[in-house]
Formats: C-alpha cells, structure tokens, sequence
C-alpha cells in the first residue's frame, strides 16, 4: 500500500494540487482586488486546504470547536509540527483569521502573492522597525474584529516535541485585551517532518484541539507571562505522549 499511495501522489495527487493551488490564487487575487479582501483572503484557501488533505485521503479529527464564541476575535496560538499545520488550521478551524508567517513564504510562486493580497501577516524579523512593523499590521487586522494564527515556537520542530515560545502573540493579546485559544496539532510531524520537505507524504491521522479561551486579567508584564505559561501548558497537554516534553529546537 505504501508504494501504490506514492505512485498515486505523483500520477494525480501533485498534476492536482498545483492545478487546484494555481486557481485559487487566482480567485483570492482577483476576489481580494474587486471584493471584500476578508472574505476572498480567507474562504478560497480554507477550500484549498480541505482539498489538499481529502486528496491525501487524510482522517481529521478536531474537538474542542464549542470553545469558541461566534464573532469573538482571538489570538490562536499553535505548536508547529510541520508543513500540513497549514492545511490542518486553514481547511477545519472553521474561523476567519490572518495567517503571521515568515516572510520567505512570500517568495513561493502564486501562493505567495495571493498571501499578500489577502493582507496575511509576513514576519520580519530583519531589524527593529520590520518587527515593529509587523506588529503594528498585526493590530490592525485585530482591531477590524479578525482573528490571528500564531505559530508562536517560530519555526517548525525537528523531533516532533515542543520548543519555547515567543511573546510577541501574547503581548498583542494583552495590548488589545484579546483572549488567548490554544491549538495542539498531532500527526502532521508523522505526515511530513521537516527533514522530508518535498518528499513522500505519509498517511497519518491529523488532529485539532481547540483549548478554552484564556482570558485577559488586566494589562500588564504579569498578564503577558501568564497567558504565554498557561497557553504553552494548554498546548503540551493536548500532544500525544510520544512528543510530551520540551526538546530545544536549534532553530529557534
């Protein structure tokens, strides 16, 4: 089964998915240019994403959606397992959100583009005023009433365990007295580690869960270090004993 699931992934999954990646940015090009750019930045890639891992033939799993209040913005902050986070969050967290991501993603052809038009948030972290940049642009998408996904570790693991995580998600949270959802996603490390970029996929169970909101309590330095503790212990909760545990990421 395993060599028939490759041949299929070369033969029709990969003529697809550069089909199916090539019309969507079109449609979030041209929809965010004429239209309402959150609706078109966000709508055209959930079904993207959706496509790419029925195709893949992928079971998912997502519990904890009651969690979440309808037309209440948050501030989502993920472990990054690997490159299928993306789909995973994008096709079944069922939100409209703007994505944070490095800004080397910009570079990737049409996908990148279409990135930009849909006003999703590249990472600079180039120098002071290209970080505050981002933050600034950041805010502003949550002061619209739109949510963020924050991969707050800021580079994907290489053992499938947790490293540290950044403030910046969380002061912005503070700033702007937004609560705090937690993501854990287990199996995309098993589907694709980023050791095997642009190799085989390999079929793996994906699983979301959606932690509680953690609320503001005022706003302060103390505010920030609690919502980052409680996040980060909400994450590592949720994992599969296998990746239980911090192991230091090199590339943080």
């Amino acid at each position: 089964m395993k060599y028939l699931y490759r041949i299929y992934q070369v033969v029709v999954f990969l003529p697809l998915f550069i089909l199916i990646s090539l019309f969507i940015s079109i449609i979030t090009v041209v929809g965010c240019t004429l239209g309402n750019g959150h609706f078109w930045g966000y709508y055209p890639g959930r079904y993207w994403a959706r496509s790419v891992i029925r195709l893949l033939f992928l079971p998912v799993k997502v519990e904890g959606r009651e969690n979440l209040k309808p037309g209440q913005s948050y501030v989502f902050v993920a472990n990054h397992q690997g490159a299928f986070d993306i789909f995973l969050i994008y096709g079944f967290l069922n939100r409209n959100f703007k994505w944070m991501m490095k800004h080397q993603l910009a570079r990737i052809p049409f996908v990148g583009y279409a990135c930009k038009c849909a006003h999703h948030i590249f990472v600079d972290r180039g120098g002071a005023s290209k970080v505050r940049k981002t933050y600034e642009e950041a805010r502003e998408i949550l002061q619209e009433g739109m949510s963020l996904v924050v991969f707050p570790e800021g580079a994907r693991t290489f053992t499938g365990h947790m490293g540290t995580f950044r403030r910046g998600a969380f002061m912005l949270a503070d700033e702007l007295q937004l609560p705090v959802v937690p993501l854990t996603i287990n199996g995309s490390f098993n589907v694709m580690p980023r050791m095997r970029d642009l190799h085989f996929v390999v079929w793996h169970p994906l699983k979301l869960t959606i932690h509680e909101p953690i609320e503001p309590q005022g706003k302060s330095r103390e505010n920030i270090l609690r919502m980052e503790k409680l996040s980060y212990e909400a994450v590592m909760s949720g994992l599969v004993p296998e990746y239980q545990g911090y192991v230091e990421n090199p590339d943080q």
